[in-house]
């Protein structure tokens, strides 16, 4: 397999002005009007999100008198909601000409289900313009949602928007309409996506429908790289390993706990997305987004309602210098370490709990990541990750998925085909490794 088919495997495709853009797969930026909720927005739960990056040169899309209905599969739920957007990369105001909520078909993107669709405002206004390196959060709407089940969000877009705020790596289909059709029960597809454009959070408020519930209600930030992202999943299955976890939350009783996927396709612990000059990798880097250190912000603190964090990140600190980074970003085990020690303390400053993930084996990959030395280096991370008692817990993802006859080797029934990226089965895999007691 070779790299340019596993990116384009990981990112779907990417519509783009005249070509077809595939990529592999921080600080966050001031709120607009309505705020955005946090770790202090009391009452407010996250129940799904997604992180934003921005986009390369050649790979902007762009939308005009469009609606785009974009599918997102959350993991909590109640009877109220708010929906998060951002601008946070776009170069100029994003204009919404009208944007609604409605539960999903749970068949086809392009249906809803009768009687639950809502429209949403903000501060009282059913358009709105988010400025340049801005979010805006809806005004809270009463709307039943199950645990586990699909939301539809659609918004018009009525000028010519350049879709630069984006989250590349879906792993589930959405459709771009022609005109404003938000309220439409089916709308007429005029393309399908595996990205979601603007949308980065949905929070549920007010009692789950149905049993479940026990205890506070709060949320689990995933924080990490391609493989909590989803790569390289099923399209439409749900079949990563955080939404695993909500699953299995769920039939434990924990139904209460939300579960954000706040992971980036090739994301760094440490740098920022940044493509060797002259390289393919400047076809798709901007997509792996800001470092895991910059990013902690916006994509775990501010998150409404959160209590625990799982930090899955470090591979791609290890195995992209040189291949699809620079190779003076080459980075030692020391490093890694010092990186988590920092997530670590700023968690800590928030009040959360924070559980470190062993980094997956990947001898033999196709992407050109591995060597002696820098399985080595994965190794040493790991032995700390396990030792040093600095994560309030461990969740011991190599444990889980290694070959045990060759340890430094996914087992087979759980590789992708890459030897890097976990299966399905891997997803399951892991997400069966998470202690639940973590959370009780």
């Amino acid at each position: 397999m070779t790299l340019r088919s596993v990116l384009s495997r990981s990112i779907g495709p990417v519509l783009a002005a005249g070509a077809l853009v595939a990529g592999l797969l921080a600080a966050g930026s001031p709120a607009a009007a309505g705020g955005a909720p946090g770790h202090g927005d009391r009452g407010w739960v996250g129940t799904w999100a997604a992180s934003p990056t921005t986009v390369p040169e050649t790979g902007v899309t762009v939308f005009q008198n469009q609606t785009l209905r974009q599918i997102v599969h959350v993991s909590t739920g109640g009877s109220a909601v708010r929906v998060r957007l951002s601008n946070e990369f776009g170069e100029r105001p994003l204009v919404i000409g009208e944007a609604r909520v409605a539960r999903g078909d749970g068949e086809a993107p392009e249906r809803i289900a009768p009687g639950g669709d809502r429209r949403l405002t903000f501060g009282g206004r059913t358009s709105v313009t988010v400025p340049p390196g801005e979010r805006i959060l809806s005004d809270p709407v009463a709307l039943r949602v199950p645990a586990l089940s699909d939301l539809a969000v659609s918004i018009y877009l009525p000028r010519r928007t350049e879709g630069t705020t984006i989250h590349a790596s879906a792993f589930q289909q959405s459709v771009v309409a022609a005109g404003n059709v938000t309220g439409a029960a089916e709308v007429e597809a005029s393309s399908v996506i595996e990205q979601w454009y603007f949308l980065t959070g949905v929070s549920v408020r007010g009692p789950e429908p149905g049993p479940g519930r026990a205890g506070a209600r709060g949320s689990i930030v995933t924080l990490g790289d391609s493989i909590t992202d989803g790569a390289i999943t099923a399209v439409n299955a749900d079949h990563r390993w955080p939404d695993h976890l909500a699953r299995r939350l769920r039939a434990a009783g924990l139904g209460h706990l939300g579960v954000l996927n706040a992971g980036i396709s090739g994301n760094r612990l440490l740098h920022d997305a940044k493509a060797p000059p002259g390289s393919e990798a400047e076809a798709f880097a901007a997509y792996f987004g800001e470092a895991g250190l910059r990013r902690f912000q916006r994509d775990v603190a501010a998150q409404p309602g959160v209590r625990y964090v799982i930090v899955l990140l470090g591979i791609n600190d290890i195995g992209q210098p040189g291949n699809v980074a620079p190779a003076s970003e080459e980075v030692s085990a020391a490093q890694i370490i010092d990186g988590h020690r920092r997530l670590i303390a700023a968690a800590h400053r928030r009040g959360l709990r924070i559980y470190g993930a062993t980094l997956t084996p990947f001898e033999g990959d196709t992407l050109g990541f591995h060597s002696p030395g820098r399985e080595r280096r994965r190794q040493a991370v790991n032995r700390w990750i396990r030792t040093s008692g600095a994560y309030d817990g461990v969740i011991d993802f190599d444990a889980a998925v290694r070959d045990p006859a060759d340890p430094g080797r996914l087992l087979a029934r759980f590789d992708s085909g890459d030897h890097l990226h976990p299966n399905d089965a891997g997803m399951e895999a892991l997400a069966a490794a998470v202690p639940l007691r973590l959370f009780r």
